[in-house]
């Protein structure tokens, strides 16, 4: 039951990050801060989800979670630090879907598709540090967020 609802949470989310910027309404140190704090939560159900057979896992669950949920609400709520962590808050994101795919791929040896939502992370946060190293449009990267919440859901429902 656990995983169908971080499952749909996950496609909702990514769903959401998508939208966001193809409606370019938001800022792009919102943007930024809205993906970070999507992730986070996600990161942090994660955690709640897995406590029961790996504490481990569920405590460095928790800690990436808080650290990017204090990272995004800075970044959300006083735009002034978005400039000072423009530079690399950019690979900073690309390492924290890396780093939270090798989490995944730590804790989630025992799921079936477990293994491929942690090498998703890790692909798809490599992908993000390459694309936003030569592309300079937030929205693209957004989009790869979304791609990455949208595989995640789908791999989770999908182990039921």
């Amino acid at each position: 039951m656990r995983n169908r609802f971080i499952g749909l949470l996950a496609i909702i989310l990514g769903l959401i990050i998508i939208a966001f910027p193809m409606l370019g309404i938001i800022s792009t140190s919102a943007l930024f801060g809205l993906s970070t704090l999507l992730i986070s939560i996600i990161v942090i159900m994660i955690g709640v989800s897995i406590m029961d057979y790996n504490k481990f896992g569920a405590i460095l669950d928790y800690f990436l979670g808080i650290v990017m949920l204090i990272i995004s609400l800075i970044i959300i709520f006083n735009p002034h630090y978005f400039a000072f962590l423009a530079a690399i808050m950019l690979y900073l994101a690309g390492i924290f879907i890396m780093i939270i795919g090798l989490v995944t791929l730590i804790n989630n040896r025992h799921a079936r598709y477990g293994f491929y939502i942690g090498v998703a992370g890790i692909v798809l946060g490599i992908i993000y540090i390459i694309i936003g190293t030569y592309v300079s449009d937030p929205y693209v990267l957004g989009i790869l967020i979304g791609i990455w919440l949208l595989i995640t859901g789908i791999l989770k429902l999908i182990d039921g």
